[in-house]
């Protein structure tokens, strides 16, 4: 049971993104072994991409908090790669030798080099994303809703239930979606705010995007 003070929304926390990644890991692990080929929900990949895609994501953003100097215009240089044509460019990969617990480990890992990061990083250091400029909290949040959204694509593709916490979700969507509906319930307007979901009076979007700048205090 959430705690009260845990449904409002506040600072996005290193505590935050491990709860979304142990959430994300403790979900895919009920698949069955032999679903993991089929697409993830109403994405292109198949569901091991997908995880692949979330751990790169993942990975990337600890990455970015990384260097002393962190840069402001450009993504730190690694080398992304397609290992098919339409599948997702990725520095990381999972060795499919290694099964689906394999998979889920990768996953894991790159969620904790995230945390380690957002938990170490001075606040006021700031490196580049593409939806703007952020914090080390802006890329926490980032990191959940990426873990998020894409747990409910592969729960699509997996035949999973996935409904994270309420309160998680408000922080997030308090933190990098500026104009989303304050009203409506946070689960189905994080859906709705990236372009997975409908709320009422408000089709589905077709565009989307979050805001990473760090808000006024």
């Amino acid at each position: 049971m959430l705690r009260s003070a845990e449904n409002t929304p506040g600072p996005v926390s290193a505590e935050d993104l491990d709860r979304a990644v142990q959430l994300a890991v403790h979900t895919l692990r009920d698949a069955p072994a032999h679903a993991w080929d089929g697409r993830a929900g109403s994405l292109e990949w198949d569901c091991w991409e997908t995880v692949e895609h979330l751990s790169d994501d993942l990975f990337a953003y600890a990455a970015q908090l990384g260097p002393r100097v962190p840069p402001l215009d450009t993504d730190v240089p690694f080398v992304w790669e397609r290992r098919r044509p339409g599948g997702p460019a990725n520095a990381i990969h999972a060795d499919r030798a290694a099964g689906p617990s394999g998979l889920l480990q990768v996953l894991e890992a790159s969620g904790a080099l995230l945390v380690a990061m957002v938990r170490t990083t001075p606040p006021e250091t700031r490196a580049h994303h593409t939806f703007g400029v952020s914090d080390p909290e802006g890329f926490a949040a980032m990191g959940i809703v990426e873990t998020l959204v894409h747990t409910h694509d592969l729960a699509e593709g997996l035949g999973l239930v996935h409904c994270p916490p309420a309160g998680l979700c408000a922080r997030v969507l308090a933190r990098l979606f500026p104009d989303a509906p304050p009203a409506a319930e946070p689960w189905p307007t994080l859906l709705w705010a990236t372009g997975r979901g409908e709320l009422p009076g408000r089709a589905r979007l077709t565009t989307w995007r979050w805001y990473g700048e760090p808000r006024p205090s």
